[in-house]
């Protein structure tokens, strides 16, 4: 019995100090779980606050220092690289480089300064512009584009064909694209490189033409149960690289985006359906207002763009725009891709600089036949003048010769009397 309460005593002892045990382990891991706790809530404050001083740093930093990180990644972009080295590149496909050798020199010049990481391509011709904004590959790009310029967030559904316009294209277009949005209204974006002689009665037939365009097609799918009300409105976006007189205007020597409609005296809104907007691009790269940080400037700056630093603002005002010259800068490695985007706006600028020639030399021959016009009719007034004049003389040599003859017979008389 004595040895059962001493086995006992030395299992309750033992058990006592096992259950001490754990509690001090079951502490033990508390403690060791707060401190880990502790620990990662230390090391997140310290990164908080590294990363709040970064921010602040970042925030009070000169936008020069900006810059140059957006330049920096312009140039990780668009990589360095020679002449010569683009020449060997481009050699190692002989129909590529025969293409390039018979372009004039300054598109060759253009050509290689995007190659070597010098230049952005042109995106205010039409085959760079829609590599880089077809709505079917980047939907949102003509959308927000066309949003920033009529002021109102619009999507595009698809690009429109021109081929059955009734207008031909007849002057410097660099950049023609009709596209229908999601609601069914019609926008049409170009580019012109130099004005037109008559942009307001050209733009009102381009409008014209859009909305015939869209009420055929409407008609067409609505048949019997068509009424007007489906129409919706026709949006007409020109911009100019080289912008007219009318935009140039001292009193308008800031303003780059130009909006107008028909509107009634009264005030009266009968929903006409033709809108108008001109976009200055030439005005716009010396307005104090592209500065203004805006999704249309944004955009403008964009199209504007000609050389890295360009794009390196651009970044660094819009750092959405970043994947956008990504895109561009793939196509350093795809020269035969460039190529051809070169060699197909210089075919659509001969034919354009064609057209364009031919309506100057029969702006010149209306011209000239309407001097010779005014020539004739001044010739003719001169004529008749002359006519009057030689009337008036023969009148007065008529009345000289009946003086004279008077003169003769007077004279006689006296002879006779003077016998």
């Amino acid at each position: 019995a004595g040895d059962l309460k001493i086995y006992l005593l030395i299992i309750l002892s033992s058990t006592s100090l096992y259950i001490r045990w754990i509690s001090f382990s079951t502490v033990s891991l508390k403690l060791s779980l707060c401190c880990r706790q502790n620990r990662r809530r230390i090391l997140r404050g310290i990164k908080f606050m590294h990363n709040e001083n970064e921010k602040r740093n970042i925030a009070v930093s000169q936008k020069g220092n900006a810059i140059q990180l957006a330049a920096l990644n312009i140039h990780q972009l668009f990589p360095s690289r020679t002449k010569d080295e683009c020449l060997v590149e481009l050699k190692k496909n002989p129909p590529l480089y025969r293409t390039y050798l018979n372009w004039p020199d300054k598109w060759k010049s253009n050509f290689l300064e995007f190659m070597e990481g010098k230049k952005s391509l042109p995106l205010t011709y039409d085959p760079f512009f829609k590599k880089l904004f077809n709505p079917d590959i980047y939907p949102e790009r003509l959308s927000r584009l066309i949003s920033s310029i009529i002021g109102t967030n619009v999507t595009v559904k698809c690009i429109l064909s021109n081929e059955d316009s009734m207008l031909p294209s007849t002057s410097l277009l660099l950049l023609d694209i009709i596209v229908q949005l999601e609601d069914g209204s019609i926008a049409n974006v170009e580019i012109q490189k130099i004005p037109y002689t008559f942009p307001g009665e050209r733009m009102s037939c381009y409008s014209a033409d859009l909305l015939l365009r869209q009420y055929t097609r409407v008609k067409g799918e609505k048949g019997s149960t068509f009424i007007y009300q489906y129409l919706k409105t026709v949006y007409t976006i020109v911009m100019f690289e080289n912008s007219p007189k009318e935009c140039k205007d001292p009193e308008l020597s800031d303003i780059y985006l130009h909006h107008g409609k028909a509107a009634f005296d009264t005030g009266s809104d009968f929903h006409l359906l033709q809108e108008y907007y001109v976009v200055a691009l030439d005005v716009f790269q010396k307005s104090k207002y592209s500065k203004d940080i805006n999704e249309l400037n944004a955009w403008l700056s964009l199209l504007t763009a000609t050389t890295l630093d360009d794009l390196a603002a651009l970044i660094s005002d819009y750092p959405w725009m970043e994947t956008i010259c990504m895109d561009m800068s793939e196509y350093l490695y795809h020269p035969e891709e460039v190529v051809t985007m070169f060699s197909e706006a210089l075919r659509k600028l001969d034919e354009n600089t064609v057209n364009y020639m031919i309506d100057e030399l029969k702006k010149e021959r209306d011209e000239a036949i309407a001097a010779l016009s005014e020539k004739d009719v001044a010739l003719s007034e001169k004529d008749a003048a002359l006519s009057e004049k030689d009337a008036a003389l023969a009148e007065r040599d008529a009345t000289v010769c009946e003086m004279s003859a008077e003169i003769a017979i007077l004279k006689a008389q006296l002879a006779k009397r003077n016998k």
